[in-house]
Order: C-alpha cells, then structure tokens, then sequence
C-alpha cells in the first residue's frame, strides 16, 4: 500500500503502510558492519500489517481469515551464515511452541521450491486445524532468506578471527619483525522472518476448536491469567 501525497506523509517523505512488520525490523541495522561475536540478533514485534488482496476469485472473501488490516506477530532474526539454519529452525520452533500453548491441533510444512517465496531460500509453513472448513490453514510462515535481503540493504558482519590466523599472523616475518593481524573481511548476513502468530486467524482458530455444542467456547488455560479467570465464554441469552 502507497499512501498518496493527498493523504499522509512522514516527516515530509512518502509514508507506507508496511505489509508486515519484517519491514522495518530487517531494516533497523541497515547499512551497518556488525560483529559476529553480537550475533544473532532476535527481534519481535506486533504490528497492524495491510494487505492489497482480500481473498483469490471469490475465495475468503469474508471472514477472518484473508483481510485487508489485521495485527500480527512477526519475528526476525539477524545472523551469521554458519548458524542461520540453526536460528531457523529455532524461530519455526517458537512458533510451533505457541500453537501447542493454546493447544491446538497444526502441522508443520516444509514448502517445495515451487512454492517458496521469491526472497526465501527455505520456509515452513505452520497450518492450523479449521472445522468450519474441514481443512488445514495457514498461520504462520517461516523463512530463512539467506543473505537475499543483507544483500539488498548492505547488512555485513565481520568474521570472529581464527586462532590458526592470529598465530601464522603473530609469527615473525623475515627480518624479526612481527606481521600486522589483519581484520577478516565484512561478509553478508542471514535474515529470517516468521509469523509469531496472525492473530485474527489465532482468534478464529481458537473460536472453532473450543466451541462446544451449546454455542459457548472454553477459554484456552493459558489465555485464562489474561482474562480475569474466566473459563467458559456463555453465548448471550436471546
């Protein structure tokens, strides 16, 4: 989404209205030569995210589950190449872990080539259980996009030195004297982004899977702290 010049700017430059907060958060070190030893970094953020397409050829187009405004939790992190398929599989966990809190039923997809973003190099899909629908949802997306997005934004990191090249470099040279340590080059960083979760589809999620056949829903135990100790959500008296 643009926001015209009619409508809003920010600090008089054009303003968007960001698609999900990976946007700014993959940004927020943009430019920068970071040390390997500070790595990774873990964000989270929730954020509205707006969305041009409402439905695929008269498909969702009502409902919760494709709008064009909802929130949504999204979490990045920035790391090195070794360990970014480590941290990937690390942030789909997290996702997985608050699916299995509210304990609804999902599964974990591993998408072919095809079906992977432009950006990702590697993605899962969580899908969670519909009744309504009969069928698995998507609800959140992980991706590990390699150094695609670093690339773009010349996020760098420099390399920790090794103890084999601080000893070849500490080694005396011809004529006694010492070499100079030299600095590793700055290489590339790794991104990854997931969904922490989309919580309209969370909500529908749980409106479905507890809802019991007088029309009243048991409030997951874990959201019970967050709702003054309410356990049954009663549907209102006609």
């Amino acid at each position: 989404f643009r926001i015209t010049q009619e409508s809003h700017t920010c600090n008089g430059e054009d303003a968007f209205l960001i698609p999900t907060a990976e946007v700014p958060l993959t940004n927020l070190y943009a430019g920068q030569i970071l040390d390997e030893a500070d790595l990774p970094l873990s964000f989270v953020a929730l954020t509205p995210c707006f969305r041009a397409e409402a439905g695929s050829y008269g498909r969702d187009t009502r409902g919760l589950i494709r709008t064009h405004q909802f929130a949504k939790v999204e979490m990045v992190k920035i790391t090195s190449a070794e360990t970014s398929d480590d941290e990937h599989e690390k942030l789909t966990r997290h996702a997985e872990q608050c699916l299995e809190a509210l304990k609804l039923p999902y599964r974990k997809v591993r998408l072919c080539s095809g079906d992977v973003g432009f950006s990702a190099r590697h993605c899962y899909d969580l899908e969670v259980w519909l009744p309504s629908t009969g069928e698995f949802r998507e609800i959140s997306s992980c991706s590990n996009t390699g150094d695609f997005q670093a690339r773009r934004m010349a996020l760098r990191y420099r390399p920790t030195e090794k103890a084999a090249a601080d000893k070849d470099a500490a080694a005396p040279a011809k004529g006694g004297k010492k070499k100079k340590a030299k600095k590793p080059k700055p290489v590339l960083c790794h991104t990854i982004n997931g969904s922490g979760l989309a919580v309209g589809r969370t909500l529908l999620a749980v409106l479905e899977n507890y809802q019991k056949p007088d029309g009243s829903v048991v409030v997951p135990e874990v959201l019970r702290p967050y709702m003054g100790g309410v356990e049954v959500l009663e549907p209102q008296a006609k």
